[in-house]
């Protein structure tokens, strides 16, 4: 990622304000028009805007001013950056290299086995494929179907495990819940549970509350007359 200069106009003014650099210079390293920075100057242009100090924020030097203004033919650089930032991510199908892109048939075949909830785009983002690659894929019709083998992307390197692990997750959430059929096991009904035979139905009505009550309590009774009777 090439290093670009923050608040290019508010560090012109800096520069016009701060150094004696000539007005070429200033507009060569802040990507500006001359007749831009000498209107800055002149206070015709950039009127409101505070000047940024370059040096401040570490994309110029002392010593590269000062080269700059003992030399009129000398063009500013950019300083090295202390720290790093990642790139961000460009939207849209990942780039593979030259010698992957052959396994990109065979990571499509594995995605669409083992996550058949993601959606075409996911999988073209996740590989860098096309949709019409992915339908010959899922139809079988790839012209190089019979020599296809499902291979993880993760470990052929066309996709990281987190990328994966979103986009499953990402598919998860908009995917509705199995239906009973799908997982093929259901609950029978109340009146498939309680179907009794005519036998049972009249043993269950000749049952008495007060009959099983009784029989109860004859056995609680029964030790006290076992002890009863021991005693005689």
């Amino acid at each position: 990622m090439a290093q670009q200069l923050l608040m290019p106009k508010a560090t012109a003014i800096w520069l016009v304000d701060n150094t004696a650099l000539s007005f070429d210079q200033i507009a060569q390293f802040c990507r500006l028009h001359p007749l831009e920075v000498k209107a800055i100057a002149d206070g015709e242009a950039a009127q409101g805007i505070k000047g940024l100090d370059p040096i401040a924020t570490g994309q110029l030097s002392r010593d590269e001013i000062a080269r700059a203004e003992k030399n009129p033919a000398h063009k500013l650089k950019l300083s090295e950056p202390k720290v790093r930032v990642p790139e961000s991510k460009r939207r849209g199908p990942r780039y593979t290299p030259v010698s992957k892109r052959q396994d990109r048939p065979n990571a499509i075949l594995w995605l669409v086995r083992n996550h058949p909830e993601l959606k075409d785009a996911q999988i073209s983002r996740l590989v860098g494929t096309t949709k019409s690659t992915i339908e010959q894929i899922r139809e079988r019709t790839h012209w190089n179907s019979a020599n296809l083998a499902p291979m993880d992307p993760v470990t052929l390197g066309l996709c990281s495990q987190i990328d994966l692990d979103m986009e499953v997750e990402k598919a998860a959430k908009g995917r509705p819940l199995p239906t009973a059929a799908e997982l093929g096991a259901t609950l029978q009904s109340a009146h498939e549970t309680e179907r009794l035979t005519p036998h049972e139905r009249e043993v269950e009505k000749e049952i008495d509350a007060d009959a099983v009550f009784a029989k109860l309590k004859s056995l609680k009774s029964s030790p006290k007359d076992e002890d009863e009777d021991d005693q005689y």
